[in-house]
């Protein structure tokens, strides 16, 4: 090993990076930090170089070449002078340069995003910086300093994990979601060591835990300002906005949230003559509300002479349309205006019935809170109950007690209850708190009871059941789509072999018991199609599709044995160069060519044929055709969409290198 020469300063325009640098990577957001922290402070730490033979007074730089690429950078744009001394120290031996680099490069240790946040905070508390001065001093972006600095705030038992490595720096991040630091103790403390201890999602969820969101529909019903200007508190972090911002105060919320529906209500007794109007302070009505209560239906409106007019020069358009398609398809602009149309002949044909002044004046109508935060009438009207007899409560007391047991007698003749409503809703209640346990106890227990609840729920039974738990189909996202897949077959037959004997077998109670005297297969076949029936049929590409996707992966679907495209399911509904181009996937240019002359009909049915394997081809080309699927029919995420799910990466991405050991800290 060489012995290193005394140090000594050199212009930097006679400095350049010596071949046997072992660093070939750079980081473009990693560089322009460290061209920062040169400009702010110089360059700290020297750089390592060897004498250029026969030139006299230049030198290659063996350690350190990132550092001087930076310089020459600033010099270039004026920042710095040409003759910029830089301190280098010198190697005697020149066959040791390339282990001298490694060395330099490899035996590192990147600061920890605790000791980033210390050392952040110790700038701006002693020097009076601000956290825009930092970032400019680093090169880094100011969001990121302010992150940082927002970590230095977390609860004591928070930040030591981080320090120690106990957590993750995401983890904290979780915490550091909201600045009440009790609450963050008290979460970690009771997360600690659990199933949930590094679950980001979970963590957030329990310090949210009985706060608003911005975006709730109570905070859009009232309002920002008002909630502020009642002394409601608002606690966001550094990437909150006013959707994502949390709201502290959540009495104040319902407070301003019922007198805003209150009012609300106040003007639509008045304009919409319902006989009775109740205020609901959520989204929905609870089911419990109106169990009991009968719908009223209204009566369907009937079209105008004009929009009847307007319904057939709708059919006609559309006739006409379908009438001048090339043999291509429809056009964008076509599938647009086709779009459009049925949306409109639709709105004229299934527009919701209305009630008459006489139905509004018997009716009972509920005001809820709409997503979007605006008062709305609840879809469902219902007739008013009609109240039960009063009772005289001026009775004298002597003669009450004269007549105590003759009152009992009569009670137990006639059924009343001799306790009163809200005592009873009271005692109810406290028995269901006791039935819940025993319920949640019992995991076998509460999976034969979910079963039947969703299952007699299904099948029409509803106004007996005390529970909110559905299993409701989602609406379909095409009218009137009828499927003829070999799936849909499945499914009618898994339906028709569903053991019914349960349902007719009485009241709620035997209904339930009948439930549970069906075979542990026959319960388990309810179970799993109610479950089924549940999911949405999600256009592959958006967020929501990620699970379907996932599920069927993880259920090892074989897509290809259960769907073939067809010229109705499909290859109709494709332009004609689309079809080509699945020719090709399969069977190369020479099959493409093969079937380039063929007219879009002729086109699209001898796809069928191919797809479905009814065509003399090749072993190969049958095996490929056999097996392709449109992307939209695969089971797998997007690239584009699962990487969304993941955590936002660091600026830079890549761990700092020994240029800024000294000058600044690793972006996260």
């Amino acid at each position: 090993m060489s012995q290193a020469l005394p140090d000594i300063q050199v212009p930097a325009s006679k400095l350049s990076i010596a071949p046997s640098n072992v660093r070939r990577r750079t980081d473009p957001v990693a560089d322009s930090e460290l061209k920062a922290s040169i400009l702010a402070r110089g360059i700290i730490q020297n750089l390592i170089g060897l004498p250029v033979a026969r030139r006299k007074g230049e030198y290659q730089i063996t350690g350190g070449g990132r550092r001087l690429t930076q310089l020459k950078a600033l010099i270039e744009e004026g920042k710095l002078p040409a003759d910029y001394p830089v301190t280098v120290k010198l190697l005697s031996n020149r066959n040791d340069a390339a282990e001298i680099s490694l060395v330099e490069n490899f035996n590192r240790l990147n600061m920890s995003p605790a000791e980033e946040c210390r050392a952040f905070q110790t700038i701006i508390e002693t020097e009076k910086k601000s956290p825009a001065d930092v970032a400019i001093r680093f090169g880094l972006t100011e969001r990121f300093v302010l992150g940082r600095l927002r970590l230095a705030g977390l609860a004591d038992p928070v930040f030591d994990a981080l320090a120690d490595g106990t957590i993750t720096l995401d983890v904290a991040k979780a915490y550091g979601s909201i600045t009440d630091t009790a609450r963050q103790a008290a979460v970690f403390e009771e997360l600690a060591d659990g199933y949930y201890a590094t679950n980001c999602a979970e963590i957030r969820r329990r310090l949210l835990s009985g706060l608003y969101r911005g975006n709730d529909p109570k905070a859009l019903l009232i309002g920002r300002d008002a909630y502020l200007a009642a002394g409601g508190r608002i606690d966001g972090d550094l990437f909150s906005d006013n959707a994502s911002e949390n709201w502290i105060d959540s009495g104040i919320v319902e407070t301003l949230a019922q007198e805003r529906l209150e009012a609300a209500a106040a003007e639509l007794r008045s304009s919409e003559g319902f006989g009775e109007l109740r205020v609901v302070c959520h989204i929905r009505v609870p089911y419990m509300e109106t169990i009991g209560l009968d719908p009223v239906e209204g009566e369907p409106v009937e079209l105008t002479p004009d929009e009847e007019e307007r319904q057939r020069a709708i059919e006609v358009e559309l006739e006409t349309i379908a009438e001048n398609a090339d043999e291509d398809g429809y056009s964008d602009e076509e599938i647009q205006r086709i779009e459009a149309l049925e949306a409109e002949y639709q709105g004229l044909t299934e527009r919701p019935p209305v009630l008459g002044a006489d139905q509004k004046a018997a009716s009972l109508a509920y005001l809820v809170i709409g997503d979007d935060g605006t008062p709305r009438l609840h879809e469902q009207i219902y007739a008013i109950p009609q109240p039960e007899p009063e009772v005289d409560e001026d009775v004298d007391t002597q003669s009450q007690e004269q007549d105590e047991s003759a009152d009992e007698a009569v009670d137990e003749a006639s059924g009343r209850s001799p306790i009163s409503q809200k005592l009873a809703e009271e005692l109810a209640l406290m028995k269901t708190e006791i039935l819940r346990v025993h319920v949640a106890s019992d995991p076998n227990f509460a999976l034969d009871l979910g079963a039947f609840i969703m299952a007699d729920a299904a099948v029409a039974y509803r106004y007996d059941m005390p529970s909110d738990l559905r299993a409701t189909v989602p609406s379909s996202r095409v009218g009137n789509f009828e499927s003829d897949t070999p799936a849909a077959e499945s499914w009618d037959e898994l339906q028709a072999g569903l053991d019914r004997s349960w349902i007719d077998a009485g009241g709620i109670c035997e209904r339930y018991d009948a439930f549970c005297a069906l075979a542990d297969t026959a319960r388990a076949a309810w179970l799993g199609w109610a479950v089924a029936r549940t999911l949405h049929a999600v256009p592959a590409g958006e967020r929501s599709a990620l699970l379907i996707d996932h599920l069927g992966t993880k259920l090892d679907i074989d897509v290809a044995q259960w769907w073939r495209p067809t010229a109705r399911r499909y290859f109709d509904r494709v332009a004609k160069p689309t079809i080509l181009d699945h020719f090709h996937e399969v069977g190369g240019a020479e099959l493409r060519s093969r079937y380039s002359g063929s007219k879009k009909h002729d086109l699209a049915l001898s796809a069928e044929k191919l797809f479905g394997g009814q065509i003399i081809v090749e072993a190969d080309i049958k095996d490929r055709a056999m097996q392709w699927l449109p992307d939209a029919m695969r089971f797998g995420p997007p690239e584009d969409l699962a990487s969304q799910e993941g955590e936002a990466q660091s600026p830079s991405g890549e761990p700092a290198s020994a240029d800024q050991q000294s000058d600044l800290p690793e972006a996260a």
